[in-house]
């Protein structure tokens, strides 16, 4: 018998053969799949499906800036298998945490950190990072406002694709401009999307310069660099805030962030909280306690105003 998070009613799991061999717990094999998902039954909540956008005609090029343009003979077609239905396959709820801010705040880092926490525990994840990203879907990009644009454009579409999957997407872009993220945000669902603020101050991300970009934007080598002579518009409701240094100005380490992040996806039902009974110091060389300290010390978690949602 196993417990719902939602209720002090017992569960029943189901029994498996008796023929069947036992996996380790948190495998996933094929024959061991829906025992394993059973666990985690529990912690699934329904969420109505996303309403698609009714399809506007619209007429000349399509372009960077205005969007795709749609035919009034396109219809939106539902797949044969729900949302919902591939969710309680996973045992998990797909969503997006999208992780921004400054060029070396830490975005990438916290992200794969997580994803490999995520992994360890059984997880099914998707990691898109800004510069993998362009290196194949937006190759043809550059870094003009209207390339940023849809830059942010099409990896939105892409990480709504993988959460409609049920997968656990993990979107790592420096997106400056704060429209962009928001209709990224308007694609997922209420409660799907995520917002991850790498709140690390400039100065801290010049003296990082792990990739020297700091410094050739500062010798007039790179132009349009965020940050230094192009914008970044911070989050004015992001679900997160990451600050780089505790109230001490310790540094946090990515292990730390990346546990707070687990503890909010187990608090907003998209992960079973029994992983948490998994979790332990250097699992996978990523793994991390998790603690009411550490939650509560490593970040700020807010409630955006329905209009920002």
């Amino acid at each position: 018998m196993i417990k719902s998070i939602h209720s002090s009613a017992p569960v029943r799991a189901s029994q498996p053969p008796a023929t069947r061999a036992t996996c380790a717990p948190l495998q996933r094999c094929a024959p061991c799949r829906p025992r394993h998902h059973s666990r985690l039954a529990a912690a699934y909540v329904p969420v109505p499906p996303t309403q698609q956008p009714a399809v506007v005609p619209k007429t000349g090029a399509a372009n960077h800036a205005g969007g795709p343009v749609v035919s009034a003979d396109i219809t939106w077609h539902e797949g044969g298998v729900p949302s919902q239905q591939k969710e309680e396959l996973l045992g998990q709820r797909g969503c997006v945490l999208w992780f921004t801010g400054l060029s070396g705040s830490g975005k990438s880092t916290v992200a794969a950190t997580l994803e490999h926490t995520l992994h360890g525990l059984g997880c099914a994840t998707a990691l898109l990072d800004g510069d993998n990203v362009r290196h194949g879907l937006n190759r043809d990009l550059g870094f003009s406002a209207a390339d940023r644009e849809e830059n942010i454009r099409r990896i939105g579409e892409v990480a709504k694709l993988f959460a409609d999957a049920g997968v656990i997407t993990l979107v790592s872009f420096i997106s400056p401009y704060r429209q962009d993220r928001d209709r990224a945000r308007a694609l997922l669902a209420p409660g799907r999307f995520l917002e991850v603020f790498m709140d690390t101050p400039l100065e801290v991300c010049e003296q990082r310069d792990p990739k020297g970009l700091y410094k050739k934007a500062r010798a007039g080598q790179i132009k349009g660099f965020t940050g230094i002579d192009d914008p970044y518009e911070a989050p004015e409701h992001a679900e997160v805030a990451l600050p780089a240094r505790d109230a001490s100005g310790r540094p946090y380490q990515p292990q730390e962030h990346a546990a707070s992040l687990l503890r909010m996806l187990v608090q907003r039902n998209f992960v079973s909280a029994d992983v948490l009974d998994h979790v332990h110091p250097n699992m996978n060389g990523h793994g991390a306690t998790i603690s009411d300290a550490t939650i509560n010390g490593a970040y700020v978690q807010r409630s955006p105003s329905p209009a920002a949602r």
